[in-house]
């Protein structure tokens, strides 16, 4: 009920700034004990990848890149939580301003350039936080790594995270990172994904622990792409699939201040594109391995149409921005209603 104000408030303020003072704040509330004022999202447990989540709705990597927020966003109620992305070296990003709100369309445009801490950073802050549920960590390459020898740097933060993380994404559908969308493609993502399982299978058996590894993707693919890249996932035996990233088209934002500015676009215009590619993966993949769907969720109406397209688990980003806690609760009854076939 406070949170339109709050956002209200927010959003007076230049959208990184009010970004940074947000998850401080989250940080503050579930130290003072705010958060367990929030109604409680009942279980609706979901096993997946040899994991249990609580409930179906995760948050999505991006909004903690360093895990700076772990606790407080866990209490929020997400079934699961998604850190990064984190790269072998500290990087700035782009130049600022990087992000940018359209919120006649309920949409984002970043171009933040994985600005990050580094991942020994990120280990350091996973090893203080007291969360002890479903953590995913997305890993990436640095800015100035050549995309040519890209698997080295997913190799090294595959190395430094495993221990830590619940299951962890590949992602190579960020727009914002020069040359990393040609890693979705040909045999570039068969090298990829080949060296990425056979350090899988290596770091398996040191840790005696098998930590699922899944890929993100973009939702501008042509369908024969999605078929594509289904083999390989089936192929490799990657663990699951995460669709969608943000996306280069403007459709639905046209003519809005900001919609030319370079980056990727997330919100509600992306809802359709990353619904479809969602329903084309699961009729590729024929069940062999799980959908995440994400993109465009900004109610429990969208949330459930991604399970009713074949996603098993939902993660949200920019509908949490504008909608924030409620959002949780509202996917999560939504999916739960679905499943009890009362929609």
């Amino acid at each position: 009920m406070l949170y339109p104000l709050a956002r209200h408030l927010l959003f007076c303020l230049p959208a990184e700034a009010s970004h940074n003072l947000s998850l401080a704040g989250i940080s503050l509330a579930e130290r003072l004990g705010l958060t367990a004022l929030l109604p409680a999202i009942p279980e609706s447990p979901v096993s997946l990848m040899g994991l249990r989540f609580p409930n179906p709705v995760g948050l999505a990597a991006g909004l903690d890149k360093n895990g700076d927020h772990i606790n407080g966003l866990a209490a929020l109620g997400f079934g699961f939580i998604e850190i990064g992305t984190v790269t072998p070296r500290p990087q700035p990003g782009n130049p600022r301003p990087r992000l940018f709100r359209l919120p006649q369309a309920t949409a984002i445009i970043n171009r933040m350039g994985f600005n990050n801490l580094g991942v020994d950073h990120l280990v350091g802050q996973v090893e203080r936080c007291r969360y002890r549920g479903v953590l995913g960590i997305n890993i990436g390459k640095n800015f100035d790594t050549p995309v040519e020898k890209a698997a080295d740097d997913y190799l090294i933060c595959l190395d430094r995270v495993y221990a830590h993380a619940s299951y962890v994404t590949v992602n190579i559908s960020s727009p914002n990172t020069q040359g990393l969308r040609s890693l979705q493609s040909g045999d570039a993502l068969s090298a990829l994904l080949e060296q990425l399982k056979t350090r899988q299978s290596q770091l398996a058996t040191r840790h005696g622990r098998y930590v699922p590894l899944v890929v993100k993707i973009a939702p501008d693919l042509e369908p024969s792409d999605v078929v594509m890249m289904a083999g390989q996932l089936r192929r490799f035996e990657i663990d699951g699939v995460i669709a969608t990233n943000t996306t280069l088209s403007r459709q639905g934002v046209e003519g809005l201040p900001h919609a030319n500015e370079a980056g990727g676009l997330s919100g509600l215009p992306v809802r359709e594109s990353s619904t479809r590619v969602v329903r084309e993966l699961v009729v590729a993949l024929e069940g062999k391995l799980p959908v995440i769907g994400v993109g465009g969720i900004t109610d429990g109406a969208s949330a459930v149409e991604k399970i009713g397209n074949g996603a098993q688990l939902v993660q949200l980003y920019t509908g949490f921005i504008y909608r924030g806690p409620a959002l949780i609760r509202e996917a999560a009854a939504g999916i739960a209603a679905l499943k009890r076939g009362t929609v």
